[in-house]
């Protein structure tokens, strides 16, 4: 016994109209790609940020920001260009304060169950926005605390003359200080309950700091 194809009220079937079956195929195919792309892991497994691949990935990066730091400096009028101990002072600085914050990432980012990726792209984002502010505001308040105690050694940029080295440490542990507040703000906002789900997506895993 042969059933008749079976329809929908007001509506035609694809076999029923030969017209329609590519377009009854193509959605088929949306469908059961989507199935896949949402069964399918996301991220990385848990390891992968310090594995060879990601340990090559974050050198080649390093160097390109390196790079970039040294054409900046040559595409500089000569005029204006900072003497080479000033500029290592000052890029140096810099680098102190964003390795902190690159290695700190990648423990925070460890401490998940699995998918550190996600994690450690969610910190970066935070840092470059959020902590961007935590950062200005936090020069802006040391730059009246040390005007007002005359911490001239203290004052971001300026070494002395003769530049000095004591000024460049000092000035060093004065930002990996507001690195440290930078980098509590962020692991702060990140604890906020639903924050991890709606920055990572609902599928991802809880994380545990």
């Amino acid at each position: 016994m042969t059933l008749p194809p079976f329809r929908f009220a007001g509506y035609r079937t694809a076999d029923s109209d030969p017209s329609n079956m590519g377009s009854w195929r193509t959605l088929l195919l949306v469908a059961n790609r989507s199935e896949i792309g949402s069964s399918a892991p996301q991220g990385c497994d848990n390891g992968a940020l310090l594995d060879r691949f990601g340990v090559l990935i974050q050198a080649v990066l390093a160097v390109g920001a390196f790079s970039t730091l040294m054409l900046k400096r040559c595409s500089e009028p000569k005029d204006k260009r900072r003497p080479w101990r000033i500029w290592f002072y000052d890029t140096s600085k810099q680098g102190i304060g964003a390795l902190f914050i690159h290695f700190t990432n990648i423990f925070l980012s460890e401490l998940t169950e699995e998918d550190p990726c996600s994690l450690y792209l969610m910190n970066f984002l935070l840092d470059a926005t959020l902590g961007m502010l935590v950062i200005w505001i936090s020069v802006k308040i040391v730059a009246v605390i040390v005007k007002r105690r005359q911490l001239t050694l203290l004052v971001f940029g300026e070494y002395g003359d003769p530049p000095r080295a004591s000024a460049w440490l000092g000035q060093c542990g004065l930002y990996l200080v507001i690195m440290v507040i930078e980098k509590t703000v962020i692991s702060l906002v990140l604890l906020v309950p639903g924050w991890t789900k709606v920055l990572l997506g609902s599928g991802c895993n809880r994380v545990h700091y």
